[in-house]
C-alpha cells in the first residue's frame, strides 16, 4: 500500500525517500483559477489535478487596543495608467511626519512603483511607530492543517515586512538596487536595519507557539546569485537567516529557503544557514541557474529541494509529452541524494490543463 500525500511529502521534508515523487504547485494565482478553472479554491484545484498538497497558510494577529494611533493608513485611488494598470497611493502618518508608497495591480498581480521608504529617515520612522502584534491566532492554519488532514501540508510565511527574511523585506522596503548600494557605502547601517528588522521579527514569531503548519518559508529572490554575491549574503544575509531558522527550529518547523534566482553559488550558505530545504530550483531556462543534478551531488544529503520544473516549457508551451518528459529528467537528477518534491519554478498564470494533469500522472510514475 503507497503513502499517503502527507506522509510522501513528510518524508521528503525529512530529505528521506517516498513511495514516489511528490507533486505540489507554489500556491494557485487567483488569475489562473479563474481562466482555466472556473474559479475553484486551490483545494479542489489539487484534487482535481492529483497533486500533494501544500496549502499556504499563516496566522492572524491581534493587537493592544489604539496600537494604530501613530500609525495612521489613508488609501488614494489614482485610477488606471496608460497600460491600464491600476494605481493607488498610501500615505502613513505618524507623530513625526509621513511615509509613501505608490502602489499597481493588473489582472496578474500587485506591485510597488514606489517603495515606502526613500531614505534611512523614513526607515527610522517606520521603525519607531510600526505596531506590533500582541497576540497570533492560529486558529487559520489549525483550520487548513484539518481540512488537509492526510492530503499534503500546511506551510506559513513569517512575520516580515516584505518577505521571507531580513534582507529581503528590507529590499521589498527601500528598493533592491539602493538597498545593496546602502550595504556598500553604509555598512554598519545596513546591519543596524536588518537587526532591527529580525528583532521585529523574532518577537511575533514567538507568538506562534503550537503551530500545527509543517514548513514555513524564508529568503526570496533578493538573496540569489542573480541579485546579489555571496559574499554580501554571508554579511548581510546569513547571520540574519540563522536567527530566524533557530527559532523555527524551536517551534518544531521545518524550513525552506526561497532563492528565486540563481542558487548554484549560494548552495552551501543555505546549508550554513540552517535550512532543511531549499526552493525554488529555476532552471536556466525561467532565468534562473539551476543545475539539479550537481546541486542534488552537492548538498542533496543535507537539504531537501522543492521546484525545478520549468512551467513555461512545460505548462504554458508544453504538450503532454514534453511535460512527461521534463518531469522525468527532474526525477533523475535528484533521485540518488535530495528529498524531493517537484513543484512548478514559482508561479504560473498560464497553461492548458491538459499538462498540468499530465504532470501529475508523470509523477506518480517516478517510483524510488
Amino acid at each position: 500500500m503507497g503513502m499517503t500525500s502527507r506522509e510522501r511529502m513528510l518524508t521528503a521534508l525529512n530529505n528521506g525517500r517516498p513511495d514516489r515523487l511528490p507533486c505540489q504547485v507554489h500556491g494557485w494565482m487567483d488569475y489562473y483559477l479563474k481562466t482555466y478553472l472556473d474559479g475553484v479554491d486551490w483545494y479542489e484545484a489539487n484534487r482535481r489535478f492529483g497533486f500533494d498538497y501544500a496549502i499556504y497558510v499563516s496566522p492572524e494577529y491581534r493587537y493592544a487596543p489604539g496600537a494604530f494611533a501613530h500609525w495612521q493608513l489613508e488609501t488614494c485611488d489614482l485610477g488606471c495608467d496608460d497600460d491600464g494598470n491600476h494605481r493607488w497611493l498610501e500615505t502613513i502618518t505618524t507623530p513625526e511626519g509621513e511615509l509613501r508608497r505608490l502602489r499597481s495591480r493588473n489582472r496578474f498581480t500587485v506591485w510597488d512603483v514606489e517603495p515606502l521608504l526613500k531614505t534611512v529617515a523614513d526607515f527610522e520612522l517606520w521603525n519607531r511607530y510600526l505596531p506590533l502584534p500582541v497576540a497570533a491566532d492560529l486558529t487559520p492554519v489549525r483550520q487548513a492543517r484539518e481540512r488537509v488532514g492526510d492530503l499534503g501540508i500546511v506551510r506559513s510565511h513569517p512575520f516580515s515586512p516584505g518577505q521571507g527574511s531580513p534582507w529581503q523585506s528590507f529590499c521589498c522596503l527601500f528598493g533592491t538596487e539602493p538597498a545593496i548600494l546602502l550595504g556598500m557605502d553604509e555598512p554598519e547601517t545596513l546591519h543596524e536595519i536588518l537587526t532591527a528588522i529580525l528583532a521585529k521579527t523574532l518577537q511575533v514569531t514567538e507568538l506562534w507557539e503550537g503551530t500545527p503548519a509543517d514548513l514555513v518559508e524564508v529568503g526570496g529572490g533578493a538573496g540569489s546569485s542573480t541579485v546579489i554575491s555571496p559574499d554580501f549574503y554571508r554579511e548581510f544575509g546569513l547571520p540574519f537567516d540563522q536567527a530566524q531558522n533557530r527559532l523555527f527550529h524551536q517551534l518544531g518547523l521545518k524550513v525552506v529557503n526561497h532563492f528565486c534566482g540563481g542558487l548554484m553559488p549560494m548552495l552551501e550558505l543555505v546549508v550554513e544557514s540552517g535550512a532543511d530545504g531549499l526552493e525554488t530550483m529555476t532552471p536556466p531556462t525561467m532565468g534562473g541557474d539551476c543545475d539539479l543534478r550537481s546541486a542534488s551531488a552537492r548538498v542533496g544529503e543535507r537539504l531537501f529541494f522543492i521546484g525545478g520544473f520549468d512551467q513555461n516549457a512545460g505548462f504554458e508551451r508544453g504538450t503532454p509529452e514534453v511535460v512527461r518528459k521534463l518531469v522525468f529528467d527532474c526525477f533523475e537528477a535528484t533521485r540518488d541524494h535530495a528529498g524531493y518534491i517537484i513543484a512548478p519554478s514559482d508561479h504560473f498564470f498560464f497553461g492548458d490543463p491538459a499538462n498540468l494533469q499530465a504532470f501529475t500522472a508523470a509523477c506518480r510514475e517516478c517510483v524510488y
